[in-house]
């Protein structure tokens, strides 16, 4: 037993439409649910209005489910048994059904809604009576008289607020009504203190922040470099970009270069948000394509496109050093003044090893001497500091000589003039027997001494000649000396020395002058994962980190790295006047002028008669 069931609508144009299923079902449910087996979308209708019933193949009942029932030839009924073969006409609310026999014997059901010109107003029948859309104006009203309140509320009001108010009225003039819905968000940290006081940047109406306004406060920003060779290295824009620059200046935007390109504000009330990459690839992506003077590789992004690192190195120590900046790739020699051995003193075998031992309680040493023993960093983390002889060398490379009523007396470190008198001075008031106290022929290593203990290093050899003193003087900056195994000792009479002179030690807290790094951000790391220290045999090597092991975290602004790293990370666009590398010939501060000058040293005033502008 099966049902034809014929759904027929009608478009607008009047075309019918007809909708063909067959039900292989000896019943049949009718009703407004969406899950009847004829569904009725008529309101007039219950849920589970109707029940079609084949009984046999001459008969169809049939049956209301509830009380509303259905209309049979004009008459209202809840139950009827029809022949399909002579056909009936019922009807379900607007909708008309009609019975008849098929040529192969099944049951036809015609369904068509009467009280609808189309199936698009059987929709809108429905939903103008769950809506409110009668009772409203009209969308086109609705919408101009939504937008006349808009530019009534929130420009009108804030014009008129502001053009009325009384020009000496100083105490006014951050008061206007409806201007916070102007602001696309909160102030900075950094200017959080100017919330609500808006004309302290934008001194204009309708006019964007304008150089002059961030100089009132931030004086000592310095321009990255010449204002003329910034408009060269920069990239001409295309005609759109053109155009867009064309319509910007229009409306009071200020041309390229300004304060606002980079320093974005009311973007969200923590720290400032850092510049775009895009700002510095604009001009560094391509620089040498314009300036073909400079010195400075491309830079686009520092994962794909960004040249190896330069650092700052000191080709030839003394008086009169020699410095020069050369590529991590040419694997360059800093000459320090120093014969220090990174390996010797990091080994965790030998003597140095078995001093640390030795020495663990009183300086909280490991089983051997690690990175953080002797190098200190600064109070902020960042850095770290020069490596001072009575801080960091003294505990184990003890100068002292002499012992004077329990007071232990040391050569005085840096200063070979002070050496040599005190020795001098030393041997004068011993008299022709050396002391007892100083007995030994042989220099100790420092596995056999420690701070406090007694020097032996020269005086067995002095004790028995009349000219000790001098001898002792001699072994002291010679080799096997205190002074000579560690620094690079001149003679007298080499190139003009009155006496013997040590080479002055140069220690940077900085070799990469234009890039800004933190050691504290990076805490986490062992000193051994980039500066390859214990295998250093030769005090000349730079051990500093080439751009390949940054990379192995840090990737480009938009790069799936552990750090997405933008030019800011690193780079600095202002100098501040507080830098070694700002040229002197810059106005400066007296502070800052006392800052630079503490920093200044010979390797950066080398630095400033060379450097690159921008």
């Amino acid at each position: 037993m099966s049902f034809l069931v014929r759904q027929i609508s009608l478009t607008a144009d009047g075309r019918e439409i007809v909708r063909a299923a067959t039900i292989a079902q000896a019943q049949l449910s009718l009703g407004r649910a969406a899950e009847s087996d004829i569904h009725l979308p008529d309101l007039a209708l219950e849920s589970d209005h109707a029940r079609i019933e084949q009984v046999d193949e001459r008969t169809i009942r049939v049956r209301a489910t509830g009380t509303l029932g259905f209309e049979l030839e004009g008459r209202t009924v809840l139950r009827a048994e029809i022949d399909p073969a002579k056909g009936a006409e019922l009807r379900f609310g607007g909708h008309r059904v009609t019975l008849s026999r098929g040529d192969d014997g099944a049951t036809i059901l015609s369904i068509r809604r009467v009280d609808a010109v189309s199936e698009a107003s059987e929709e809108k029948e429905e939903t103008k009576v769950f809506s409110l859309r009668g009772l409203l104006p009209g969308k086109r009203l609705t919408a101009w008289a939504l937008a006349l309140a808009i530019l009534i509320g929130f420009l009108a009001i804030p014009i008129w607020s502001y053009a009325g108010r009384p020009a000496d009225d100083t105490r006014n003039i951050y008061k206007m009504v409806g201007d916070k819905a102007w602001s696309s968000g909160p102030l900075s940290q950094a200017h959080h203190a100017l919330e609500g006081r808006c004309e302290t940047c934008h001194r204009k109406a309708f006019v964007s922040v304008r150089d002059s306004a961030c100089q009132t406060c931030h004086r000592d920003a310095h321009d990255h470099a010449p204002a003329a060779r910034i408009a060269m290295a920069r990239a001409e824009g295309g005609l759109g970009d053109k155009l867009l620059a064309g319509v910007a200046a229009a409306f009071g935007k200020p041309p390229e270069g300004a304060c606002v390109d980079c320093h974005r504000e009311h973007e969200g009330a923590g720290p400032m948000q850092p510049t775009p990459q895009a700002f510095c690839t604009d001009c560094h992506g391509t620089l040498k394509d314009r300036l073909k003077d400079t010195k400075l590789g491309n830079a686009a992004d520092f994962a794909t496109s960004h040249p190896q690192f330069s650092a700052l190195v000191q080709a030839r120590p003394g008086q009169h050093p020699r410095f020069s900046r050369a590529s991590l790739d040419s694997r360059p020699m800093d000459d320090s003044g120093l014969k220090f051995p990174h390996d010797i003193h990091l080994s965790a075998r030998g003597g140095v090893a078995k001093m640390a031992r030795t020495m663990k309680a009183q300086y909280g040493f490991g089983d051997a001497l690690a990175c953080k023993d002797c190098h200190k960093p600064t109070a902020d983390g960042v850095r770290f500091l020069p490596v001072d002889m009575e801080r960091d060398c003294q505990m184990c490379h003890s100068l002292a000589f002499e012992t004077i009523g329990g007071t232990v007396r040391t050569l005085r470190h840096g200063q070979p003039d002070q050496v040599v008198a005190d020795l001098r001075a030393y041997f004068r008031s011993t008299g022709p027997a050396q002391p007892a106290a100083l007995g030994g022929t042989a220099r100790r290593r420092p596995g056999d001494y420690a701070q406090g203990r007694l020097y032996h290093a020269y005086f067995g050899a002095a004790a028995a000649r009349p000219s000790r003193a001098d001898d002792a003087v001699r072994a002291v900056f010679s080799k096997g000396g205190a002074c000579y195994d560690c620094h690079i000792v001149t003679p007298p009479g080499t190139n003009g020395n009155a006496g013997w002179r040590v080479l002055p030690v140069h220690q940077p807290m900085r070799y990469m002058m234009n890039g800004w790094f933190d050691h504290a951000a990076h805490r986490t790391e062992k000193c051994e994962n980039c500066h390859a220290a214990p295998k250093s045999h030769d005090a000349k090597q730079l051990l500093l980190p080439g751009i390949d092991s940054c990379r192995t975290c840090h990737g480009g602004e938009k790069a799936k790295a552990d750090v997405p790293s933008g030019c800011a990370m690193c780079h600095s666009y202002h100098a501040g006047d507080d830098a070694p590398w700002v040229p002197a010939s810059r106005s400066i501060g007296k502070d800052a002028a006392d800052r630079r000058k503490a920093l200044t040293t010979s390797a950066y005033r080398v630095l400033l008669r060379g450097r690159e502008p921008g």
